[in-house]
């Protein structure tokens, strides 16, 4: 089955982001750099440290992707247009909640996770690494009243 996932673009901080995400959204990070590839040309060598490729495995099942650009390739910064979403039932609401609060260290844009008029707990959050981020844990139905 095919998986749709978030490959975030970095200048030369990926790993720092990375390991950002994985504090706040646990599971396994595996990052591969430019200086593991022996047969790479033409990076300098002052950025082999940098990711060429980082993959974050949650225990949830959610994949997050994300690179360097250093000077080898433009870098293409997060826009505005682009939200990583976290998204789930009230099942997982303790969770998204939780990531949301580690999230939330050092963002900008924020919106408070809490509940919204149709009745989800909804936030939003620019990181401090310029990722734009959305939260919602659905109710599963509409308040009353």
């Amino acid at each position: 089955m095919a998986k749709l996932n978030p490959y975030l673009s970095f200048k030369d901080n990926a790993r720092q982001a990375l390991e950002f995400y994985q504090a706040a959204l646990g599971g396994e990070l595996d990052i591969m750099t430019f200086g593991d590839m022996p047969d790479m040309p033409g990076v300098p060598e002052g950025e082999r440290t940098l990711v060429m490729h980082g993959q974050l495995e949650t225990p949830s099942g959610l994949t997050l992707m994300a690179a360097d650009a250093g000077t080898m390739m433009p870098h293409v910064p997060a826009t505005a247009g682009v939200t990583v979403a976290l998204t789930g039932g009230l099942d997982d609401l303790d969770y998204i909640t939780g990531v949301y609060a580690a999230l939330s260290d050092g963002a900008s844009d924020v919106l408070p996770f809490e509940v919204a008029p149709w009745g989800d707990h909804y936030g939003q959050l620019t990181d401090k690494f310029g990722v734009s981020w959305m939260f919602d844990a659905g109710a599963g139905e509409l308040p009353q009243g």
